[in-house]
């Protein structure tokens, strides 16, 4: 009789968890494809939109807590982790798992995508002149950019440990954080600014004028060397980045090893490369990785700047002109597979070295 009742009360908590499911499926639709056909004004369509997240997300758990309530304890405590992270792992496969599949498959027909065409397009891509100069792009935007960037980041994270000015330091480097790399490809756009004649009012122009210079186009003609006057923009914004997480890991570097180092006569430079780099061993691998995620996938910048006109085209700015300018939808989709492979690995490595730091 007991096994009976407990499997009616089951059976009852798993309907009412079904029943809860498809009232929020069903409200929840409709309130989308409301938005989706609205006419309203926009300021008022994305207030409530907001309004629609929030209280929607409040009653979403709300509704599925009160179901898992309807299970035995020992049940509803193994149900309710799932619970609560199942909608968020349905949104990410929604945005970013399907795409990435719908991708894959508009990557085997032509352009039009009502051709199957196999392995055709990723056969022509490496067969392709502007791929060719994009990929070598990218390898320089990933080994010098984050060179740069970890380099002058660990740097900065020494010196400024050391320097009565630590904070006011860290804050400056680290500000141009706070700004988006299209912010940061505007910023720099008026700075590499050329124009013929004698009159310049790029910032870096003027500055070689004051010094007896001339003027130069310096992310037009100076090819290939362009290149790097983009990637200058990267160090800028992500050396900030380093320094941050670099200063934190050389901070917890045992203060009585370093101090028995200097009194074995160690001096700065050997204790750095024998006790501090081997410590933050790990964080400057993290760091590293994270930032050739940065290079690889990068596209604001190179947009903003050149369009990626004049030699400086990346694997990104190949696969929007491919895959939104021209529409060839099948070679724009392979480029992106591309990418992803490229970046992939790299991702790996790096959720490997969180795990060895307990992160997850």
């Amino acid at each position: 009789m007991d096994a009976q009742a407990k499997t009616k009360s089951n059976f009852k908590a798993v309907l009412f968890l079904l029943v809860v499911l498809l009232c929020n499926l069903f409200v929840h639709g409709v309130i989308f494809m409301f938005f989706k056909e609205s006419t309203l004004n926009p300021l008022v369509t994305a207030l409530a939109a907001v309004i629609w997240g929030v209280v929607g997300v409040y009653f979403l758990y709300f509704s599925f807590s009160k179901a898992v309530e309807q299970f035995p304890e020992r049940i509803g405590r193994n149900i309710l982790p799932y619970i609560f992270i199942g909608p968020a792992v349905l949104l990410l496969g929604w945005l970013l798992v399907l795409p990435a599949l719908r991708t894959l498959y508009l990557s085997f027909f032509n352009a039009s995508s009502d051709k199957f065409v196999g392995l055709g397009n990723y056969l022509a891509i490496f067969s392709d002149r502007l791929l060719a100069t994009a990929l070598r792009n990218n390898l320089l935007w990933v080994f010098v950019g984050t060179l740069a960037c970890v380099a002058l980041g660990l740097l900065i994270a020494i010196l400024a440990d050391r320097s009565s000015y630590e904070r006011i330091a860290k804050s400056i480097i680290f500000m141009p954080m706070a700004i988006s790399f299209v912010a940061a490809g505007v910023i720099w756009k008026f700075v590499y600014y050329y124009q013929p004649g004698t009159e310049q009012i790029g910032l870096l122009n003027a500055i070689v004028i004051a010094f007896g210079g001339e003027p130069q186009a310096w992310v037009t003609m100076l090819q290939p060397w362009n290149n790097f006057f983009l990637i200058v923009i990267l160090v800028w914004m992500q050396t900030g980045f380093a320094m941050v997480i670099f200063s934190a890991a050389i901070k917890g570097v045992p203060e009585d090893i370093l101090e028995a180092a200097r009194v074995d006569g160690a001096g700065e430079i050997r204790i750095f490369f024998r006790i501090i780099i081997p410590f933050i061993s790990t964080t400057l691998l993290t760091v590293t990785t994270t930032i050739i995620v940065f290079t690889l996938k990068i596209f604001d910048v190179v947009m903003v700047m050149t369009g990626g006109q004049y030699d400086t085209e990346v694997v990104a700015t190949q696969f929007y002109r491919q895959f939104f300018m021209y529409r060839n939808f099948g070679y724009g989709s392979t480029l992106a597979i591309v990418l992803l492979i490229a970046v992939l690995p790299v991702i790996y490595f790096n959720l490997r070295q969180i795990r060895k730091q307990g992160g997850f």
